[in-house]
C-alpha cells in the first residue's frame, strides 16, 4: 500500500512541477496580497511579513512555504491560504492549532475537523490543476482512522461548494490553473472515486 501511495505521488510530481505552481500563485496573487509561494527544506509554514520566526528572517511580504519543492505539499498550503481570512494572514502559520503525528484519537478528530475546509478546497484546486489529490489524515499513530468517513466528510464540503460557489480568491487560483493547465470547467462528477458511496 505504501509503495502504490509513493508510486502515485512520484508520478504525479514528474508531470506538476513545483517551478510552475510558484509562478501561477505569484502572477495571481502576489501584487493584491503581497504574497509570494516559496519552496522550503523543512517543514511548510506561513511566515507573515515583517516577521522574525525560528530560522526564518523577516521579509517585506508573506510567505507560504512549502515542503521541499513538492507540488502536493504547495496545494496543501495554498489551500490553508485560501481559507484564512486576512486577519489571520498576520499571524504565523494563520494561528492555526497543531499537533504533528501520534496524536491521540481526540486530537485526531479535532484535526480532521478543521481539515476538512481546506482539504476540500486543496481538492478543488488539484482538479483545476488535472492533478492528483489524496486525503490526508496526517497522523503515524497506532489509533484506528475512519478515513472513509474523512472522505466523506470533505466530498460533502466539495458539494457545498458547488451549492453555494467558492470564494473570489478561489475562483481566481482555479481560472488560473485551468488556463495553465488547459483543464475543462469543473463539474461536481469530477470528485467522485471509487470507495466514496461503499460504505
Amino acid at each position: 500500500m505504501q509503495n502504490d501511495l509513493q508510486g502515485f505521488l512520484k508520478e504525479d510530481e514528474q508531470q506538476h512541477q513545483y517551478q510552475d505552481l510558484i509562478r501561477i500563485f505569484n502572477l495571481t496573487f502576489l501584487n493584491e496580497f503581497n504574497t509570494q509561494l516559496v519552496k522550503g527544506n523543512d517543514e511548510p509554514i506561513y511566515i507573515p511579513a515583517n516577521t522574525d520566526f525560528e530560522q526564518y528572517v523577516s521579509c517585506d511580504y508573506h510567505r507560504i512555504i512549502f515542503a521541499h519543492g513538492f507540488f502536493s505539499s504547495g496545494m496543501h498550503e495554498i489551500s490553508h491560504w485560501l481559507v484564512a481570512g486576512l486577519t489571520r494572514h498576520q499571524l504565523v502559520d494563520f494561528g492555526y492549532w497543531y499537533i504533528a503525528d501520534g496524536r491521540n484519537a481526540q486530537q485526531q478528530a479535532e484535526f480532521e475537523k478543521v481539515e476538512i475546509v481546506p482539504q476540500a478546497i486543496e481538492w478543488i484546486i488539484c482538479v483545476a490543476a488535472g492533478a492528483k489529490f489524496r486525503v490526508s489524515a496526517d497522523n503515524l499513530s497506532d489509533i484506528v482512522i475512519d478515513r472513509l468517513a474523512f472522505q466523506h466528510k470533505i466530498h460533502k464540503q466539495v458539494q457545498t461548494y458547488f451549492e453555494k460557489g467558492l470564494s473570489t480568491r478561489t475562483q481566481a487560483l482555479v481560472a488560473a490553473l485551468q488556463a495553465f493547465y488547459k483543464t475543462k470547467p469543473l463539474t461536481l462528477a469530477d470528485f467522485d472515486y471509487r470507495g466514496m458511496y461503499e460504505r
